[in-house]
């Protein structure tokens, strides 16, 4: 899906050419579809050639695709057609995006409009990591490959002195209230940017890391929500650094937290493949020519890979263009085998019911 918009953003046209449609659950097909022929209709009132034939051009694609498909599913629909007039190179993408498409939207303009899509994109599969001192942190977030800081807190902790007697004791309680408050800081701050996550069922996973005791402390004292506690890993790691370099280490030594999401999100879409299959719902594909048709067309919802195919880095590209959930199956794996005889190590599940 990034990738989508990463490329659509590079389409501009010297007229109002390209096409952007968003179709929200429920709309009926048929009411878009007279829409278009509408608008394609009085397309004979545009005065240049060029432009006319550009406009029509991406009208007639849009019709084209949307008449093959059956219903608007779930999350809705969107469209991108367009024409660079002075290549004369050709894009039209029609796919479900993966949240609700809030408005219906129509627009030929110079370039197309993403912002809606924009909002609903990201990444599915998000692993949320605090690395903590006694008078720093780092808050941040592992989507797929990419690592993001979502802010650096600091304060002002003194260190210990040596003062003697219950002057002493009274300092060292001072100190130790303001770790535990600094802590507090903290895991309101992580409340913050991680409960939107968990709410929309996309948090898989905390990792908590910092040097000695102070990851334990904060999960002691931090005030993090209960429901992210139960996400957070039983492996706390050890890190030497904060900013983007303490999250790329704690990412290095958690390996086998991401490995077992990874795992688990393997196991849920093979069986949620062998579902469709067992109840001949339509929705499970095979074969690779019915993939790839699949997936170029933008109905696939998820490719399921053997990891032993020489084609999985390819198809894995190929999958991020139209959107695609790519799910590789390890030799691990007990089914793995099942789908590398069965099926040629490769399979999906469309994102609706074709006619």
């Amino acid at each position: 899906m990034i990738e989508i918009i990463k490329e659509l953003r590079q389409w501009k046209a010297p007229a109002t050419v390209l096409l952007s449609l968003y179709i929200p659950p429920g709309r009926p097909l048929s009411d878009v579809l007279n829409m278009l022929r509408q608008e394609y209709s009085i397309t004979d009132n545009i005065k240049l050639k060029k432009t006319r034939d550009a406009v029509q051009r991406a009208l007639s694609a849009a019709i084209d695709r949307l008449s093959k498909i059956q219903k608007v599913p779930p999350n809705g629909l969107v469209v991108f057609c367009g024409e660079n007039m002075e290549t004369g190179d050709f894009v039209c993408y029609v796919f479900s995006p993966p949240e609700k498409v809030p408005v219906y939207f129509y627009r030929t303009d110079k370039e197309f409009h993403l912002e809606f899509l924009e909002d609903m994109v990201e990444e599915q599969d998000v692993i949320g990591i605090v690395v903590v001192e006694r008078d720093e942190a780092t808050i941040g977030l592992l989507k797929g490959s990419r690592l993001e800081v979502l802010e650096e807190v600091s304060d002002y902790i003194p260190g210990k002195h040596k003062m003697g007697g219950q002057s002493q004791r009274r300092y060292d309680r001072i100190i130790e209230q303001m770790v535990s408050n600094f802590y507090k800081r903290i895991g309101d701050r992580v409340n913050k940017y991680f409960l939107p996550y968990y709410e929309k069922g996309k948090l898989k996973g905390i990792i908590v890391a910092g040097p000695g005791y102070a990851k334990r402390d904060f999960l002691s004292e931090g005030g993090l929500d209960y429901r992210l506690k139960k996400l957070v890993s039983k492996q706390l790691v050890d890190v030497a650094y904060q900013g983007i370099q303490g999250l790329k280490e704690a990412v290095m030594k958690a390996e086998d937290v991401i490995a077992a999401q990874k795992y688990r999100d393997v196991i849920n879409a093979i069986e949620e493949f062998k579902l469709h299959l067992a109840k001949d719902t339509g929705m499970a594909i095979y074969g690779e020519k019915d993939v790839r048709r699949a997936l170029e067309s933008g109905m696939l919802k998820a490719i399921i890979i053997h990891e032993d195919r020489e084609d999985v880095d390819e198809l894995s590209h190929l999958a991020e263009m139209y959107g695609t959930k790519v799910v590789v199956v390890p030799k691990s794996v007990p089914e793995s085998e099942w789908i590398k005889t069965a099926f040629g190590g490769l399979v999906g599940i469309l994102r609706f019911k074709p006619r």
